[in-house]
C-alpha cells in the first residue's frame, strides 16, 4: 500500500559533477539553450516536488525505545521518494492525547452530572409525595453529603482541604444563600410537578442580569437583555397554563432562583481570596454542605419539628413499606453526588459551557419526569417551556 505526499528537496552545489561535461554540452546545443554554470555556494535550484511512498509502518500503539510501551496514539512509518529505493523520511503520525483525554473527561462529567440529577429528582419527588416535609428532606440531603465527605477524608479516599478561619468567613454568605435556595427548591417540588419547578428555575438568568444590573452596577450588551424576553415570556406562559398550579410551589422556585444568584455572586467574591482559591471543587462543595447543614438544622426543627416528622414517617412506612427508606437514602446520596460532580466540572470547563450543560440538564429532567410521573401537559404549556429553555440557551450565547 502506498500514498503520495509532496516532498520538497533541492539539488546541492555540486550538481554538474554527477554528469560528464561533454554530455551536458551535447544535450544543450541542439536546443540552443543557455549554458549551465556551476552552482555557486549556498545557491539552490528551484524547488521540485515528487511523491512519497510509505515503505514501512510500525508502532500502531507502541512507542520505540528500550522498553516497548503501549501508546494507542502513536504510529511510526518510513517513506521513500519516487525514484529512490531506500527510506529517506521517517514520519510520525500522532494525536494530542491530552486534548482527547480532556474531552473524554468532560463528556464523562456531563453524562454523570445529568444522570445523577435525573435520579435525584425522581427519588426526591417520590419521597415528598409520601412524606411532605421538605425542611427535613433538605436537611437529610446535606447530612448525607457531609457524612460521605467526612468518611472520605478519614479514610484518605479524598485529600482533606487546607482551610483557615478566613475561608469559613468567606464561605458563610455562600452557605446561607445555598441553604435558602436548596430549601426553596425542595418546598417547590413538594407542591408542584418536577417539570414545572424546573421550567420556572430555567428563568435564573433573568434574576442574574437584574441583580447584577441594579445591585452590582454591571452593564450588559443589548443581546443579553433581548435574550431575557423569551425566558420571562416562556416562564409566564407555562405558569399561566399549568394545570396543577400552586402559588407556594411557584414562589419557592422563584426564591430558589434568587438565592442561587446571590450564592454565585458571593462565591465569586469570596473564593478568590486567601486559601479559598486553593480548595478544589469537590472539597469546596463538601465544606459548603457542612456549613449549610449547621445553618439549616435549627430552622428545620423550628418549622416542622420531631413530632410531625415521627407521625409523617410512620404514615409513609405504612403506605410505601421498607422501600420508602431506600427512597430517602437514594435522594440524599444522589443530591450530594450530582452537586459534587457539577462543582468538579466547573474546574474543567468554562462558565459558558457549564451554562449550556445546565440548560441541557433541565431539559432531560423535565422530559424524564413527565414520563415517570405521567404529568399532564397541555401543548401551550409545553410551548412555554420550550420558549423559556430556548431563551436560556440564547442568554448563554449572548454572554459569551
Amino acid at each position: 500500500m502506498a500514498f503520495s505526499a509532496n516532498q520538497t528537496y533541492a539539488t546541492g552545489p555540486k550538481f554538474s559533477e554527477n554528469f560528464p561535461k561533454k554530455t551536458i554540452s551535447t544535450l544543450l546545443k541542439p536546443h540552443n539553450l543557455p549554458t549551465l554554470n556551476p552552482c555557486k555556494k549556498n545557491h539552490v535550484l528551484p524547488q521540485q516536488h515528487k511523491p512519497l511512498y510509505i515503505s514501512a509502518a510500525t508502532g500502531f500503539g507502541y512507542t520505540d525505545g528500550p522498553a516497548r510501551t503501549r501508546d494507542p496514539f502513536s504510529i511510526r512509518c518510513n517513506a521513500y521518494e519516487a525514484g529512490r529505493s531506500q527510506p529517506i523520511v521517517p514520519i510520525s503520525i500522532g494525536f494530542d492525547r491530552e486534548e482527547a483525554a480532556q474531552k473524554a473527561k468532560i463528556g464523562v462529567y456531563f453524562a454523570t452530572w445529568w444522570a445523577l440529577n435525573v435520579v435525584f429528582n425522581i427519588y426526591n419527588k417520590k419521597v415528598l409525595n409520601a412524606f411532605p416535609f421538605p425542611w427535613l428532606t433538605s436537611t437529610l440531603s446535606l447530612a448525607a453529603g457531609s457524612l460521605i465527605m467526612l468518611v472520605s477524608w478519614a479514610t484518605n479516599i479524598a485529600q482533606p482541604p487546607e482551610t483557615d478561619l478566613q475561608f469559613w468567613k468567606n464561605l458563610l454568605p455562600v452557605a446561607v444563600a445555598h441553604t435558602i435556595g436548596h430549601v426553596a427548591a425542595t418546598v417547590s417540588m413538594s407542591k408542584v410537578a418536577v417539570s414545572f419547578t424546573h421550567i420556572i428555575k430555567s428563568g435564573e438568568p433573568a434574576f442574574t442580569v437584574l441583580v447584577s444590573r441594579f445591585l452590582m452596577g454591571e452593564t450588559f450588551p443589548l443581546s443579553v437583555y433581548l435574550s431575557l424576553l423569551p425566558i420571562i415570556g416562556g416562564c409566564a406562559l407555562s405558569a399561566a397554563t399549568e394545570l396543577n398550579f400552586n402559588l407556594t410551589g411557584f414562589m419557592g422556585a422563584m426564591l430558589s432562583n434568587l438565592a442561587f444568584v446571590f450564592r454565585n455572586i458571593f462565591s465569586k467574591r469570596g473564593m478568590s481570596k486567601g486559601k479559598s482559591s486553593s480548595v478544589g471543587g469537590m472539597n469546596y462543595y463538601a465544606c459548603l454542605s457542612m456549613l449549610s447543614l449547621l445553618i439549616l438544622t435549627p430552622f428545620a426543627i423550628a418549622v416542622e419539628g420531631p413530632q410531625l416528622w415521627a407521625v409523617g414517617w410512620q404514615n409513609a412506612l405504612s403506605q410505601i413499606g421498607p422501600n420508602f427508606i431506600w427512597w430517602v437514602v437514594a435522594q440524599s446520596v444522589f443530591y450530594h453526588l450530582y452537586n459534587q460532580v457539577s462543582y468538579m466540572s466547573l474546574n474543567e470547563i468554562s462558565p459558558l459551557t457549564f451554562s449550556i450543560g445546565n440548560t441541557m440538564k433541565r431539559i432531560s429532567v423535565i422530559v424524564v419526569s413527565i414520563f415517570i410521573f405521567q404529568t399532564p401537559l397541555q401543548p401551550i404549556n409545553a410551548l412555554g417551556a420550550a420558549i423559556a429553555i430556548s431563551g436560556t440557551f440564547l442568554y448563554s450565547q449572548a454572554k459569551q
